[in-house]
């Protein structure tokens, strides 16, 4: 059986590597980009609770700058303004995607319960957020390859990470 780190930890790892298959998959380079700072999220939580683990006090919660960077990549993926072709297939990829930072966060919040130092459960608690965070992004990814115009003209897409 499993304990809740050892099923984070699981969980971090898939993720990446289904984000580094997105990244590899994506046609734009603004969505590889973003899609491996996604990855790269994954591998600093999967760090994060390798050491809650081994119990090391020697923890920092990481700091998360995908919000900024994607923001970024879209104001330039706007400049171009291009209609993206991308596949049904990415498409249905991406709506997993969302599935599975909806299920990470669910699933953190119910590991969180299952610690008993109050420092972890609190980490827990914020990498749930952070999986929250995620989620947002990458619905916002699903809105600009489904509808690029009317997504960039909206102004949902400068709340972005708020």
């Amino acid at each position: 059986m499993m304990n809740a780190y050892e099923y984070a930890m699981k969980l971090e790892k898939d993720g990446e590597n289904f984000y580094r298959e997105l990244a590899a998959a994506a046609n734009e380079e603004g969505l590889r980009k973003i899609f491996t700072m996604l990855a790269n999220e994954e591998v600093k939580h999967y760090k994060l609770f390798e050491k809650l683990a081994n119990d090391s006090d020697a923890i920092t919660l990481p700091k998360m700058e995908v919000y900024t960077d994607a923001k970024k990549i879209f104001e330039d993926m706007q400049k171009i303004s291009v209609a993206y072709d991308i596949g049904d297939q990415q498409i249905d990829f991406y709506r997993r995607a969302v599935e599975s930072e909806d299920k990470a966060y669910e699933l953190y919040l119910e590991k969180a319960d299952e610690v008993s130092d109050p420092k972890h459960k609190e980490i827990f608690l914020r990498i749930a957020q952070e999986e929250l965070k995620h989620k947002d992004l990458l619905e916002n990814i699903l809105e600009f390859v489904e509808r690029p115009t009317e997504w960039l003209e909206s102004a949902e897409f400068y709340k972005i990470g708020d």
